[in-house]
């Protein structure tokens, strides 16, 4: 077992457990059904980490450059924000001028800035675009996005709905007769709003697909294809992914026109966030040699994946008990509660989350010091996002 060292601002080390009767070449044929396909042990490794100089990124843009509204100039003042990530200074400009955007980056990077200060930018001087219809994969997602648009047009007349399964339906009506200018949703729900004739599609200016390989791979394509369908023939279109596979390319071939592509993807995995594989010979030695982990001084603050809901649930709950503070995120939790341990979990009063890989992906999560894969992913792609 090697200890992992600080080699990155964000995230210092990873870690992948796998049992050792999974291990090598019996891993193919003995696979149980939620394990996924085998990937080689070698591709989690990365040890010889060599600490490099990292290169400042210097934007072309500062926020003021973008001749924003006074008013969203105001609230990133208050937010502290004074230069743009680079897909924000790549965005934003081409955003406010009305082009369809293909945003390529890795999570953690601004994309979510990088289309709502252009939406909201747009909507208060162009009122007749009407409304913006942003999609995410995920509820916690899409709650990320809410909070964020709220936080930047806290100073002008613009409301949103967030439309999400798992919460009250009533309530989401409700928000929607107030004809909010932006809504913000999962596809799943913003579908069975549309088909209970509660949600109206035919005066969308401006739509968005946030994170939009993770939407494919997990089953929209369909809702996403008959919610596009509603959407008026002019539109604004902005799109966000981490990669743009042919999946991607075929669905925003027919919703864009002249698109402006900007690429701000980094490698596959960062050189400087030191990886390794830890075997266990069983469940039970593989859940100690884990708390062993959590209870070193330098795992300050650790996202633990697992595969399976109940798996989670029962791994933070034995966490827990042996006195490692945790929460869990997982579909089977109500939303306000995903959220509250989300909140304690960023807030800092509790220094483990652990989560599905569906409840977790996307998400904006700062000062993660270890991340953990207590089960083997389902694909490398899952590890590497």
């Amino acid at each position: 077992m090697r200890k992992s060292s600080f080699k990155s601002p964000s995230t210092r080390g990873g870690k992948v457990f796998r049992n050792n009767k999974f291990g090598g070449s019996q891993g193919r044929s003995r696979r149980g059904p939620h394990q996924g396909k085998y990937i080689d042990p070698k591709r989690f490794v990365n040890t010889a980490v060599v600490a490099a100089e990292e290169v400042p990124f210097v934007p072309e843009n500062s926020f003021n450059d973008f001749g924003l509204l006074p008013q969203l100039e105001k609230a990133l003042a208050g937010k502290g924000y004074t230069d743009p990530t680079p897909i924000q200074d790549g965005a934003i400009k081409a955003a406010m001028e009305g082009r369809d955007v293909i945003g390529l980056a890795n999570t953690g990077t601004g994309k979510t800035a990088a289309f709502t200060l252009p939406i909201i930018h747009r909507l208060v001087n162009e009122p007749e675009l009407g409304t913006a219809l942003i999609m995410a994969p995920t509820r916690e997602l899409a709650h990320q996005i809410d909070e964020e648009f709220r936080a930047f047009a806290q100073h002008t007349h613009l409301r949103s709905a967030l439309c999400l399964g798992g919460t009250s339906m009533h309530r989401q009506i409700t928000q929607l007769k107030r004809r909010p200018q932006v809504i913000i949703g999962t596809p799943g729900r913003l579908k069975d709003l549309f088909n209970n004739r509660h949600l109206h599609l035919n005066k969308v200016g401006i739509i968005v697909l946030d994170e939009a390989d993770h939407m494919l791979d997990m089953g929209f394509i369909q809702d996403i294809r008959f919610l596009l369908g509603q959407l008026p023939d002019k539109r604004q279109s902005l799109c966000f992914s981490a990669t743009l596979t042919p999946e991607i390319k075929q669905l925003i071939h027919g919703i864009m026109t002249d698109p402006v592509t900007v690429s701000v993807r980094t490698s596959e995995t960062s050189d400087q966030v030191e990886q390794n594989v830890i075997r266990a010979g069983s469940k039970e030695e593989k859940e100690q040699m884990l708390e062993e982990l959590l209870k070193q001084p330098d795992f300050e603050k650790v996202l633990v994946f697992g595969q399976t809901k109940w798996g989670v649930q029962r791994l933070a709950d034995n966490l827990t008990a042996k006195g490692i503070a945790a929460e869990a995120i997982h579909g089977n939790k109500t939303q306000p509660k995903r959220q509250k341990s989300l909140k304690a979990f960023k807030s800092g009063q509790v220094s483990v989350l652990v989560a599905t890989d569906v409840a977790a992906r996307g998400l904006d999560i700062p000062k993660v010091s270890h991340v953990i894969n207590f089960d083997q992913p389902a694909t490398y792609e899952d590890y590497i996002h």
